[in-house]
C-alpha cells in the first residue's frame, strides 16, 4: 500500500534537466517520521548522479540529501520526535543496524546500507530524495536540529559539513595544533576551513587560483592561502602539513599535494570525482605519505557536527534560491559560481 502524493523535481534522462515529477511514498511504518521538506542543500553529487557519471541512475530520479524539515506525522513506535519538531536527514536512511560498522555507529559502511535516493528501498521501488515536498524516513536516521540552528543554514551540514567534521574530528582527538591544508574551497571545502579553525587547527586553504583568497582570510579566517600553480610557494610548503582534507569532486593528480605533507602525513579524500585520480607510487613510498578516504558520517557525527555549529555560532555562506532555480544552480554550481552553498527553499516553492 501507498502512502501520500508528493512533488518533487526530477531528471528524467542523462541530460541532468530537472522538472516537476509526482510520485507516492511508501506507506508510513510503525518507525518512520515523515517530514514536510523546508529546505534541501545541493551537492556536487547530486549533479553527478542525475547525469548518471557517478553510478546507474534509476530515473526518473528525485536527488537532495541535506534535507531539513518538519515532522507532520509519526509511526506509533517513534518515540525521539514530536509533531513539528524540525529535524535533518543527511545520505544514508539505512542500515542493517547488526555488523561490526552498525555496532561501532559507523553506519555509512554498512554493506546493506540505503542511500537517501536513487536507491532501491524495501518495497523495490527507487527512493526519491529531499527535492521533493515531503519524505518519509525511519526514525534512526532522523536527526533534531537545534533550536539555535537556522534550518536553511542546517541543511548544508547534514552531508557537506559532516563529511568535513568526520575526518576531522579523528584528527582533533591528537590534541594537538596542526598544519591542516584544505584542498579546494567549495561546499566542503569552506564549511571545513571553519570546522577546522574551530577546533584550534592552523589551515591552509589550498586552491587551483587566487580568486578565493580575499575571502578565505576575512569571511573563514584562514591562516594561509596557497596557489596550487604557484611552483615556488609550493616548494616553500613542502614537508610542512600534517593532514591535507582533500574536497575536489573533479579529476586531479594527488602528487602535488603529497609532497605538501610530512613524513607520516596524511591526505583524507572526500570530493566524489566522477573519474579516477593519480598518484606516483614513488612520491608515497618515499616519503612515508599516506592517502585514505571518509565517507558523509554517521548519525552520531551528524548530531555532533550540528551541535558543535551551533556551540560554535559558526554561519556557513549559503544562497538560498526557490526549487525552480535548480536547473541554473546545477549549471553555476558545475562552473564554481556560488559562494559557497545552494539551499533550495523547498517549502517556499509553488509546486502547481
Amino acid at each position: 500500500m501507498e502512502g501520500r502524493r508528493v512533488v518533487g523535481w526530477a531528471a528524467r534522462d542523462s541530460s541532468g534537466y530537472l522538472s516537476p515529477y509526482s510520485f507516492n511514498l511508501r506507506k508510513t511504518g510503525a518507525e518512520d517520521v515523515v517530514l514536510k521538506v523546508l529546505y534541501s542543500g545541493v551537492d556536487h553529487t547530486d549533479l553527478h548522479q542525475v547525469r548518471e557519471e557517478l553510478s546507474h541512475t534509476n530515473y526518473p530520479l528525485v536527488p537532495g540529501h541535506e534535507i531539513v524539515g518538519e515532522v507532520v506525522e509519526m509511526g506509533q513506535e517513534v518515540g525521539k520526535f514530536k509533531i513539528g519538531d524540525i529535524v535533518g536527514v543527511g545520505g544514508i536512511i539505512w542500515s542493517c543496524g547488526e555488523c561490526l560498522t552498525c555496532k561501532s555507529k559507523m553506519e555509512q559502511y554498512c554493506n546493506e546500507r540505503i542511500m537517501t535516493y536513487n536507491a532501491i528501498d524495501k518495497d523495490g521501488k527507487t527512493i526519491q530524495g529531499g527535492y521533493s515536498s515531503a519524505m518519509v524516513v525511519n526514525q534512526r536516521f532522523v536527526v533534531r536540529i537545534p533550536e539555535k540552528l537556522a534550518p536553511e543554514q542546517a541543511a548544508p551540514l547534514l552531508c557537506a559539513g559532516v563529511t568535513a567534521y568526520s575526518p576531522l574530528k579523528e584528527i582533533n582527538n591528537l590534541n594537538k595544533v596542526l598544519k591542516v591544508g584544505i584542498l579546494g574551497l567549495g561546499g566542503v571545502g569552506h564549511l571545513a576551513v571553519l570546522i577546522a579553525k574551530a577546533m584550534g587547527h592552523h589551515v591552509i586553504v589550498i586552491s587551483s587560483s587566487d580568486k578565493k583568497k580575499q575571502e578565505a582570510f576575512d569571511h573563514l579566517h584562514a591562516d594561509a592561502f596557497l596557489v596550487s600553480s604557484d611552483v615556488d610557494e609550493m616548494n616553500k610548503t613542502t614537508n610542512t602539513l600534517d593532514y591535507i582534507l582533500d574536497t575536489v569532486p573533479a579529476p586531479h593528480s594527488l602528487n602535488p599535494y603529497l609532497s605538501l605533507l610530512k613524513v607520516n602525513g596524511k591526505i583524507i579524500v572526500v570530493g566524489a570525482a566522477a573519474e579516477p585520480l593519480h598518484f606516483t607510487a614513488s612520491v608515497v613510498i618515499t616519503g612515508k605519505k599516506n592517502i585514505g578516504g571518509s565517507f558523509v558520517g554517521s548519525v552520531e557525527d551528524i548530531e555532533e557536527v550540528l551541535e558543535f555549529w551551533a556551540e560554535k555560532g559558526l554561519t556557513s555562506m549559503i544562497e538560498v534560491v526557490k526549487m525552480d532555480y535548480v536547473n541554473e544552480a546545477f549549471a553555476r554550481m558545475e562552473r564554481n559560481d556560488v559562494r559557497y552553498r545552494f539551499v533550495l527553499d523547498v517549502a517556499g516553492t509553488d509546486f502547481e
